[in-house]
């Protein structure tokens, strides 16, 4: 087997991107602090074309160097908007129908490999603080609330791993549900 170059990739440039389908995700953070975290999360939502992020509370805003570093230039390429309070953002979403999901670890939540998307609905993912996890009040307002299974010590994953962990499983069971 030969590893495939980056030309031989066939990617999209972002004029295309931008004209693309998008996939219904939409990401809100929720007072991320790690600069490169946001950028890892930008990353993750080019390579599965997120609708758009949601930038909340102290989640800093492109451009910055380290957002930057790990993004890629995926800022150029996704959607994004800064909104102060989480809530609002949470709030106009519902009114959109959206579905909110806080992925977080809370009573009764539901297990990610449990989670099935339903077709012809956008779904808004919301991760939250390195430290606080989601506000409880964005998990109170939410439809649902994901866990990733964990086996583990560790109580938790990294923010971008999370999120790289849940796009990908709602993103395949959205694209399996169009086949089907």
């Amino acid at each position: 087997m030969r590893k495939l170059k980056n030309s031989e990739l066939d990617r999209l440039d972002v004029t295309q991107f931008k004209q693309a389908k998008k996939t219904p995700i939409i990401i809100v953070l929720d007072n991320i602090r790690s600069l490169n975290n946001i950028g890892s999360v930008f990353r993750t939502s080019d390579a599965f074309l997120i609708q758009k992020i949601y930038l909340c509370g102290i989640t800093a805003m492109p451009p910055h160097n380290d957002i930057r570093k790990t993004a890629l230039g995926s800022t150029e390429t996704v959607d994004w908007e800064y909104t102060e309070n989480t809530m609002d953002v949470i709030e106009k979403l519902k009114r959109d129908n959206v579905q909110i999901c806080s992925i977080e670890q809370a009573e009764n939540a539901t297990m990610l490999n449990d989670f099935k998307p339903e077709a012809n609905t956008t779904y808004a993912l919301v991760f939250g603080n390195e430290v606080k996890g989601v506000q409880q009040d964005i998990v109170n307002a939410s439809d649902v609330v994901i866990e990733i299974p964990q086996f583990g010590t560790k109580h938790s994953l990294n923010i971008s791993v999370s999120c790289g962990v849940v796009v990908w499983d709602v993103f395949s069971k959205l694209t399996s549900n169009q086949l089907n």
